[in-house]
């Protein structure tokens, strides 16, 4: 049976939920209805990814150089070569990197802005994954420079930077999860603690700014709504460096707080199709799955790593998880993905954002969640 058909029987099976009460730990995610395994359904978006183009937002235009949901998916490919041992795939993933250190320089990024510097993530999972030297040489300036000021630096940035925070800063949401991806992937490299260190440091800052009272997170400074993949993106990055940062860090507490004061929230507008809304808390919201995938991906996080009460959020988390594995297409490809969205404070500006399928903000968070369940 081949993947596309395998992919059929399984999505028509994919309606199934689980009611379950009482002390089951992490065994919630170890046993599936069938069509919900994320054996099968992280492969099978992983490889539909790997035999792609490089992506340009869904644009028919090829991109000038990497952009940030490619980065981001790749990662996740990754993640689940990783973690199934699946070398096959791994190596499709490495040599989709070789054309840009070869005859497509100008593809690589510029070290220049947040959502170039992530690019750094890929060469520095590439090191962790092969051990050879070369895709650290790459991948390491990228994750420095997010600190070390340009030449001829505007106030601003030196401003930032006498704060200890990177230059590069914005104070908005997305950032959040681009420089914590790449400074925790600098860390797992290197092994040194500066660069976890910082980016915790920096975290905090941006949870002060943006998270309110409820749990859930502004926008930016001058939009406060609550979109969905903006608050995707800080729940995604808490948990993912959490899942680093050292036990006697400072910020470490702070952070771990601001985690679950969002999950709780994030409890209170889970959608009856065990989603989230384009706006959170706005009732005429349509569901919007990648931020609902990353807000998988963290609530996963916090069970398997016992942040969570198992019996609050191990039910919440696998709904959620069934529920993004519906949206999925034939191809593999995630339906009902907002488009790609500036910042703007008006609700209807986020409320009539276009519905998109394939965008890969949304097939990334699908592979992090993915992995993450089949992680030992």
């Amino acid at each position: 049976m081949n993947y596309r058909t395998q992919f059929r029987v399984l999505i028509a099976t994919a309606a199934l939920f689980v009611n379950l009460g009482g002390t089951f730990g992490q065994k919630i995610f170890k046993e599936w209805p069938l069509g919900n395994e994320p054996n099968v359904i992280g492969p099978y978006v992983a490889n539909h990814y790997v035999a792609s183009n490089f992506d340009n937002f869904g644009s028919s235009e090829p991109p000038t150089s990497i952009t940030y949901p490619e980065v981001l998916t790749w990662y996740g490919a990754l993640q689940l070569a990783k973690v199934t041992g699946d070398k096959a795939l791994a190596e499709k993933l490495a040599l989709r990197f070789e054309p840009l250190v070869a005859q497509a320089h100008h593809m690589m990024p510029a070290p220049d802005m947040m959502e170039h510097s992530v690019f750094g993530a890929i060469p520095l999972e590439l090191y962790l994954q092969t051990n050879q030297n070369r895709y650290l040489d790459v991948g390491k300036p990228f994750a420095d420079q997010q600190w070390d000021l340009p030449e001829g630096p505007k106030p601003e940035q030196q401003v930032l930077a006498g704060r200890g925070l990177s230059w590069q800063s914005r104070m908005q949401i997305e950032d959040m999860f681009l420089f914590t991806l790449l400074q925790t992937q600098a860390f797992r490299a290197t092994g040194t603690k500066e660069y976890i260190n910082r980016a915790a440091t920096e975290l905090t800052v941006y949870i002060d700014a943006l998270q309110q009272a409820g749990g859930l997170f502004n926008q930016a400074n001058d939009v406060p709504i609550y979109w969905g993949r903006g608050n995707g993106w800080a729940a995604a990055s808490m948990a993912l460096i959490l899942n680093y940062l050292p036990a006697e860090n400072p910020n470490r507490a702070h952070i771990l707080d601001s985690y679950k004061k969002m999950m709780s929230a994030l409890k209170q507008y889970q959608t009856p199709d065990y989603k989230w809304g384009q706006i959170i808390d706005d009732e005429k919201s349509w569901t919007e799955n990648s931020g609902s995938a990353m807000f998988t991906y963290a609530l996963v996080m916090g069970v398997k790593r016992k942040w969570l009460e198992d019996e609050a959020y191990g039910v919440m988390a696998k709904n959620a998880w069934m529920a993004i594995v519906k949206g999925l297409n034939e191809a593999g490809d995630l339906k009902d993905v907002c488009e790609e969205t500036k910042r703007k404070n008006d609700a209807n500006y986020y409320l009539n954002r276009e519905k998109v399928t394939g965008s890969l903000v949304g097939q990334a968070p699908v592979l992090w969640t993915a992995a993450l369940l089949l992680d030992k």
